[in-house]
C-alpha cells in the first residue's frame, strides 16, 4: 500500500517575508538619503562651496593663489570695473546679445511653424534641425573657422564669392575693416542653437488645442497669418518668454566661438576685437594668475545676466497670472 505524501506548507515567516523584514530595517527616509546624499554632497563641495570661495576671493588680493587673507575690500572691482579691456567686452557682448537673441528667436519660431504645417516627414526635419544642437561648440567654431570661412581660394565661402563674380580671396577672420568676422561669428552661433529653440517652440504648437484653430476658421480667420496671429503666438506666450531668458543667458555667456575663432586676434596685437566678458577673465584669472579680479568679474557679469534676465522676465510678465494681467 502506497501513500503519497502532501506537500510541505511553508513556514510562517519563510523566505518570501525576509523583503518585509529588510524594508522595516531600512524606512524609506534612509534609503532616500543613501541614495540622494553623494549628489548632495557634490553639489554642495563643487557648486555652492565654490562659489562662496570665489565671493570671498574677490574681495583679496589673490594673485597666484586661491588663498584668502589679502582683504582689499572693493579694490577688485572698481579696478575691473575701470579698465577699458573690459567695458569693451561688455559693449561686444551686448552687441552680440542685441543682433543674435531676436534673429534666433525668429528663425526658430518660424522653422517650428513651418515644420509643424508639414503632412509628411516632420520627425525626419525635427531630426535634421535639431542635430547641430548636439554638436561641440568648439567643434563647430574650428569647422567655421578653418573650412567654411577659412580665406583661402579653396574655402567654401570663397568659392561662392567666386561665382557671385569676387575674384580676390576674403578673409573673413582677418578682415577688421568693416568687420566681416561678426558674420563668421553670428552663423556658426545661429547654426549650433536654432534647431534647439526650434524644438521648443514646435512642442508648444502642438500643444495648442486644434479646436481653437477650428474656432478661429469659423469666425473668418480663414489665412495661415491670421491664425498665427490669432491663436499660434498668444498661446506661445510663457514658451516665448523662456526661449528670450534662456537666449539672453547663452548670449552672456558667450565664450567657445570667440576664443577659437579669433583665437589669434585676442593678444592685442591688432585685428578683430572679439574679447567677450568670459574671455577677458579668462586671460585675467588664468593668464594673469590674478583670482581676485578674475572672481570679481565672474560676480558682475553674473549680477548683469541677472538683471537683463529679471527686467525681461518682468516686461513680459512671466509668471502672472490672466487675472493679474487682466487688473
Amino acid at each position: 500500500m502506497t501513500t503519497t505524501a502532501a506537500p510541505a506548507r511553508p513556514r510562517a515567516g519563510g523566505p518570501h517575508r525576509a523583503p518585509a523584514r529588510w524594508a522595516s530595517r531600512w524606512p524609506a527616509w534612509r534609503a532616500f538619503v543613501l541614495l540622494t546624499l553623494p549628489m548632495v554632497a557634490g553639489l554642495l563641495l563643487f557648486k555652492y562651496v565654490a562659489i562662496g570661495w570665489g565671493l570671498l576671493l574677490s574681495f583679496n588680493d589673490a594673485r597666484g593663489t586661491i588663498s584668502l587673507g589679502s582683504w582689499n575690500g572693493l579694490e577688485n572691482y572698481r579696478r575691473l570695473l575701470g579698465d577699458p579691456a573690459f567695458t569693451r567686452s561688455l559693449v561686444t557682448i551686448l552687441v552680440f546679445t542685441v543682433f543674435i537673441v531676436p534673429v534666433t528667436f525668429a528663425l526658430a519660431l518660424g522653422l517650428a511653424v513651418l515644420v509643424n504645417r508639414l503632412r509628411g516627414g516632420r520627425a525626419f526635419f525635427r531630426t535634421t534641425f535639431f542635430i547641430p544642437a548636439a554638436v561641440s561648440y568648439v567643434v563647430g567654431a574650428l569647422v567655421w573657422k578653418m573650412s567654411l570661412f577659412s580665406g583661402t581660394p579653396s574655402g567654401v565661402a570663397n568659392s561662392l564669392a567666386y561665382l557671385l563674380g569676387y575674384e580676390d580671396s576674403i578673409g573673413w577672420v582677418a578682415t577688421v575693416d568693416p568687420p566681416l568676422y561678426w558674420i563668421v561669428l553670428v552663423t556658426v552661433r545661429l547654426w549650433l542653437q536654432t534647431g534647439f529653440y526650434m524644438i521648443l517652440f514646435l512642442a508648444g504648437i502642438q500643444q495648442i488645442p486644434a479646436q481653437l484653430y477650428e474656432a478661429a476658421r469659423v469666425d473668418g480667420a480663414h489665412t495661415e497669418w491670421q491664425l498665427f496671429r490669432h491663436i499660434t503666438w498668444p498661446m506661445l506666450r510663457n514658451t516665448s518668454v523662456a526661449v528670450t531668458l534662456l537666449l539672453i543667458i547663452n548670449a552672456f555667456q558667450a565664450f567657445d566661438e570667440f576664443y577659437n575663432i579669433l583665437a589669434s586676434n585676442l593678444s592685442g596685437l591688432g585685428g578683430a576685437d572679439g574679447r567677450t566678458p568670459l574671455i577677458y577673465l579668462f586671460q585675467t584669472a588664468l593668464g594673469e594668475q590674478n583670482y581676485g579680479a578674475g572672481s570679481a568679474g565672474a560676480f558682475v557679469v553674473t549680477a548683469l545676466i541677472v538683471v537683463f534676465t529679471l527686467l525681461q522676465g518682468r516686461f513680459a510678465g512671466f509668471g502672472r497670472t490672466a487675472e493679474e494681467e487682466g487688473r
